[in-house]
């Protein structure tokens, strides 16, 4: 609890049973009410090591709905468990939730209804072990957003986030795709809404454990934002209609 509102960790987990422990021990629960896990069916026992160390709200998709339909399923259940204040951490321990008290204390205090954290701001991204070709990749796309989506962020494609009730309640976000571009056609409905972004530095690390997708996906991915991006260009200027706004 935070000032009287209640926050939530959502945790969107697929095959996380090795890194899941590291990133639930550092979790503030001096701070943190309650935490959920979404299992997107993982094969490796995440779901049992998730109660064995005391997570009480427990979703498991029996067949893989992507990254999106995680995130989905996770949102719907904070909302419904009267969450103010929603921080989505990745299991896989890439993010540190040491972070967590900053981006709560951003939104608790009304400065900004969402925060990100940025691998990009200060050194944290090549220095964490980011592949050459993912980082050239992230600052394309980025630059390509904040020109056709008229905002200014250091990325759009940290998986590190957090956002107020207001927002979540705001945003057509179950409209959104079940694959990665959800996190850009989140972001971009947030714009359209005219909600602000803050961002704060975060420390990243790529190691074998931590979860990533190969090229294919990647440029897949890719070619998502670069949709995602002129749809909302061409929206805002009367010239165009989507199912995300």
């Amino acid at each position: 609890m935070y000032k009287n509102k209640k926050v939530v960790v959502v945790l969107p987990a697929y095959n996380a049973a090795l890194t899941l422990q590291k990133t639930y021990d550092e979790i503030p629960f001096d701070m943190v009410d309650e935490v959920i896990l979404c299992d997107d069916a993982s094969n490796d026992g995440t779901v049992e090591l998730a109660r064995k160390i005391g997570i009480h709200h427990i979703i498991e998709h029996q067949k893989n709905k992507g990254y999106g339909g995680n995130q989905k399923s996770l949102y719907n259940k904070a909302l419904e468990l009267g969450a103010d204040i929603v921080i989505m951490l990745h299991p896989d321990y890439q993010y540190t939730p040491l972070l967590i008290p900053s981006m709560v204390n951003i939104i608790g205090d009304d400065l900004y209804p969402v925060v990100l954290g940025s691998r990009i701001l200060g050194k944290g991204a090549l220095k964490g072990g980011m592949p050459l070709y993912k980082y050239i990749a992230n600052r394309f796309l980025t630059f390509t957003q904040n020109v056709l989506i008229n905002y200014k962020l250091s990325e759009y494609h940290t998986g590190y986030r957090s956002f107020s009730k207001e927002v979540l309640e705001t945003i057509k976000f179950n409209s959104n795709s079940d694959d990665f571009v959800f996190d850009n056609e989140m972001l971009s409905q947030i714009v359209y809404a005219g909600f602000d972004i803050g961002e704060v530095t975060c420390p990243t690390k790529y190691f074998e454990e931590a979860s990533s997708i190969n090229f294919r996906r990647s440029a897949k991915y890719g070619f998502g934002v670069l949709r995602v991006s002129l749809v909302h260009f061409l929206c805002k200027l009367g010239i165009g209609k989507s199912k995300l706004y």
